[in-house]
């Protein structure tokens, strides 16, 4: 084994266990830390193979933004910072086993399915030019289907977030107060 193939086992290590901490762990604020490191790891396995753009993005979009967005989240929403039993499920050896069992499927297809595949590291393989070239000409449509992706799902969590949407007291999804054409002062 080279020094690269030992650092990116160690940070891959690293993020998996943290990873596990992460849906593991039953206070909120802890759990976006661990989140942090899982983060930070997976950038420092993009540096090991050469991607310094991507490893880049990924420290300044998902640990500055996504995590700091989730505590915010957490803030504004009142959620429980500390120990919360209702965010264990009580069960955590049958939680534990189907993680297990799942990553040992998720390992093996990956390994059965790229046993041969081996692609030498070179440098500048990782770098803004090579990565615009390949989304913006190769993966231009899934890339885009992508993010039409997020854009649902961060409306969905706007929705879903939102307190003052759903049913009113006749069933209609707005309150009498808050109608137009009620005279209210909505």
């Amino acid at each position: 084994m080279t020094g690269q193939e030992v650092v990116f086992s160690l940070l891959g290590v690293v993020a998996v266990g943290a990873a596990v901490l992460v849906v593991t762990t039953r206070r909120l604020v802890h759990a976006a830390l661990w989140l942090v490191v899982s983060f930070g790891a997976l950038a420092g396995g993009y540096l090991v193979l050469t991607a310094e753009f991507v490893a880049w993005v990924q420290v300044l979009i998902y640990v500055g933004a996504v995590v700091v967005l989730l505590l915010f989240g957490i803030m504004l929403t009142r959620a429980p910072i500390g120990e919360s039993r209702e965010l264990d499920s009580g069960d955590r050896r049958a939680a534990l086993a189907v993680a297990v069992a799942t990553a040992a499927v998720l390992v093996t297809v990956m390994v059965m399915g790229f046993r041969d595949a081996y692609t030498p590291l070179r440098a500048g393989g990782g770098s803004a030019d090579a990565l615009g070239a390949g989304v913006f000409r190769t993966w231009v449509l899934p890339f885009e289907v992508l993010s039409v992706l997020l854009l649902a799902s961060l409306v969905g969590a706007i929705v879903l977030s939102r307190s003052d949407i759903g049913p009113g007291p006749d069933g209609t999804g707005q309150d009498e107060a808050a109608r137009p054409d009620s005279g209210g002062e909505g």
